[in-house]
């Protein structure tokens, strides 16, 4: 049984989330079907890009059999308390498509809405394909979301990248979006050639002024078949260090975090082909890049408790709540190795602790 000794008090982190509200937002995360359309739609090849690489699929866009059989076939594995549901189309250009594309698409996504088996509809686009014709070509579709694929909020970035955009476009969308009441998402990437952390957090804040109902943030790594991967191949581009690249994320995660912004992605989405070591060539792909972010979060929350009081005992106790055990210890036990090391302790007990709540810690000492 432990007890106080030389911390006199616990020393609980100051960051305390609200519990409920997280357990409500996992509730509601909806079950997406996503159907995945390789650069169709595309005007061009943006210079960090690869689509097929990072999906694996080799066409630009499905027939609409395919769709059709692959709506039913993500159906049956959605249990019965995952609420809303979503067909998405995610991977190229929603937009950009062919307009006759774009209306077969959602009419078969819709005839699924229409018997109840799903609850609406979601695409990703490009800024610069949202206006006044676009979204009156949609309006009589089931459409609740739209992702837009801001990348960054620097015109020198975005014309280096030959982005295509600017972010006068990305500010106009999000505008004409609201006025139509639709939830709204913005990508955005770290690490893309002539960004530095300044400008990333710079991005971060004029996000944070567009009040966008959630953000993914994606690292910029080296795709094989990409224009990226010629200039990293000739010293052009020189990507993140995998330590680096979380750092800026983290700070990102709690400025959008601390403003009410849930933030459902970090990091590219794990498959197969990234694994295998031949589709990204370089740059900070971790398959559990988004853990590494809340580890390292979590590892700044220990130092900061523990550099809060005199620390005379070699041994001490981190209480986190029990989903928060493998965040507390890091990857391969790496916060508690640091802990060791910059505090000078023989040994880090990490206990779970469910009267915590999620994203809290308690340090004390042991008897």
């Amino acid at each position: 049984m432990h007890k106080m000794s030389a911390i006199r008090k616990p020393i609980t982190s100051s960051q305390r989330p609200e519990t409920g509200h997280q357990k409500t937002e996992a509730r509601n995360r909806p079950f997406i079907i996503p159907i995945f359309l390789p650069h169709a739609g595309c005007p061009h090849q943006c210079v960090f890009c690869n689509q097929i690489s990072i999906t694996g699929i080799k066409k630009r866009a499905y027939p609409m059999a395919k769709v059709r059989s692959q709506i039913k076939e993500f159906l049956k594995y959605k249990a019965k308390h995952r609420k809303p549901v979503q067909i998405a189309f995610f991977g190229g250009n929603f937009l950009g498509m062919n307009a006759d594309k774009i209306r077969s698409l959602l009419a078969e996504a819709a005839g699924f809405v229409e018997q109840g088996l799903v609850d609406s509809i979601r695409f990703s686009t490009r800024p610069d394909t949202i206006n006044r014709k676009s979204l009156d070509m949609i309006k009589d579709f089931p459409v609740s979301t739209v992702e837009l694929g801001v990348q960054s909020m620097n015109n020198e970035v975005l014309t280096l990248v030959k982005r295509g955009h600017t972010r006068a476009d990305t500010q106009k969308a999000v505008y004409l979006l609201k006025d139509q009441n639709y939830e709204i998402g913005l990508q955005i990437m770290i690490g893309l050639p002539g960004d530095n952390p300044a400008k990333a957090l710079n991005t971060g804040y004029r996000i944070l002024a567009l009040e966008p109902d959630f953000v993914r943030i994606y690292p910029t790594v080296v795709l094989a078949g990409s224009p990226l991967a010629r200039w990293y191949q000739t010293g052009k581009y020189v990507p993140l260090s995998l330590q680096e690249c979380v750092h800026q994320v983290k700070h990102l995660y709690v400025l959008f975090k601390q403003n009410a912004i849930q933030v459902i992605r970090m990091g590219l989405q794990a498959s197969q082909d990234l694994a295998e070591g031949s589709t990204v060539l370089a740059g900070p792909y971790h398959p559990a890049f988004g853990h590494l972010v809340h580890c390292e979060l979590f590892l700044e929350k220990a130092v900061s408790a523990l550099k809060s009081t005199a620390i005379q005992e070699n041994h001490i106790i981190i209480r986190v709540h029990p989903n928060d055990i493998s965040k507390m210890r890091g990857l391969k036990n790496g916060n508690i190795n640091k802990l060791k090391l910059q505090f000078h302790l023989k040994s880090v007990d990490i206990i779970p602790d469910s009267a915590l709540g999620e994203n809290e810690l308690c340090v004390m000492a042991p008897a």
